[in-house]
């Protein structure tokens, strides 16, 4: 792809004529004034104060591909341009209105933006040097360009001595802190709040996991159970199959670690002809027999129990209770006094009166 250079030197203005004399033979041309100069502030203010840096430059438009501008030199940065105003940069020089695009349709002719940066730290008004530009044409014409000076009117701030008045550097304005800027702070206390919780939570059910899990014996938690069903709320008709069905639930679960029977699984005949061969009186047997069969036809063929009846279930289901875990208490103490004495356990805890009447209906 052919690429067109744009050549862009920076010799002096007077200069020129002797460079284009020893290096080619350039046709004279013409001095033409040119309009496009310009003087800006970098800082937009109604007017330039002391300090404030300004561009000083000019704009030329179609300038057409191949044609070779000389720009003049200038003196080094930090050095005067004029007296009272300094020079901070040198060319800056912008090519405009290039096709974007690789492949675009280049254009014939281009824009083109030159400026230096300037800078007075005195108030005044300074008259800056015209700008020349030689321009070589394609035909080996040099015509010199000339945009014309501008003033740089420099102003200091007025200060009204009549009423100025000294005061202290003020510190650091405070603005009031609105809720939009809180949102993230609240947003991470949530979430820090969350993930704390979140590790207590864990660490708790890791310590229940590898806790010893505590078993409560069979009998006790057979007269807990037994002893929801005390009031005779639960007598009324509508009521008799929720009463029987929780009092003869929980004689299941205690007859199956009693006894070692699958209770739950049975019916009334298989669970009593289980218990026929355990230690059991036959006056206990028979009134649990007894209460279970009440409670089937209770449960399945709706039948309605007397008071008197429902009265006796409690008192019987608590005397069974006490009565086989006294018994396994007896085996235990037998077990215990046949044994050595390093390996007596220690005795169990036995069943008072006032466990027996606690239970009681009232």
């Amino acid at each position: 792809m052919k690429k067109t250079l744009i050549y862009i030197l920076a010799l002096a203005a007077a200069a020129v004529p002797s460079f284009a004399r020893d290096t080619v033979a350039f046709k004279p041309g013409k001095v033409i004034p040119m309009e496009g100069a310009f003087l800006e502030q970098l800082e937009a203010r109604d007017s330039i104060l002391i300090a404030d840096q300004v561009e000083y430059g000019f704009t030329m438009k179609d300038v057409p591909y191949g044609d070779v501008l000389l720009l003049q030199d200038l003196p080094e940065p930090g050095k005067e341009l004029v007296p009272g105003v300094e020079l901070l940069s040198g060319w800056q020089v912008d090519t405009l209105g290039l096709p974007k695009r690789k492949k675009a349709p280049r254009k014939e002719t281009y824009d083109l933006r030159a400026a230096y940066r300037l800078a007075s730290f005195e108030d005044g008004d300074f008259s800056l040097p015209p700008i020349a530009v030689l321009r070589i044409k394609s035909d080996m014409t040099a015509d010199t360009l000339v945009f014309d000076s501008q003033i740089l009117s420099v102003r200091e701030l007025p200060v009204d001595t009549a009423t100025f008045e000294v005061h202290d550097i003020k510190g650091q304005i405070r603005y009031p802190l609105t809720f939009k800027e809180t949102i993230p702070w609240i947003l991470g206390a949530i979430v820090l709040a969350g993930l704390v919780w979140l590790a207590v939570w864990l660490i708790g059910k890791r310590r229940k996991e590898n806790a010893p899990e505590y078993k409560e014996p069979a009998h006790v938690t057979a007269l807990r159970k037994l002893d929801r069903y005390r009031s005779d709320k639960f007598w009324a008709p509508e009521k008799q199959k929720q009463f029987y069905s929780g009092v003869t639930d929980a004689l299941r679960e205690y007859m199956e670690s009693r006894f070692e029977v699958d209770a739950m699984e049975m019916t009334t005949s298989e669970i009593f002809s289980a218990l026929k061969g355990k230690d059991l009186s036959r006056d206990l047997y028979d009134e649990m027999k007894a209460l279970f069969e009440r409670a089937d036809f209770v449960k399945f063929a709706k039948f309605t129990a007397s008071r008197e009846e429902n009265a006796g279930v409690i008192p019987a289901s608590v005397r069974f209770v006490t009565e086989t875990y006294q018994a396994a208490l007896e085996e235990e103490a037998e077990e215990t006094v046949s044994a050595p004495a390093e390996e007596k356990p220690a005795p169990a805890p036995s069943v008072k009166d006032e466990d027996y009447e606690k239970y009681m209906p009232k």
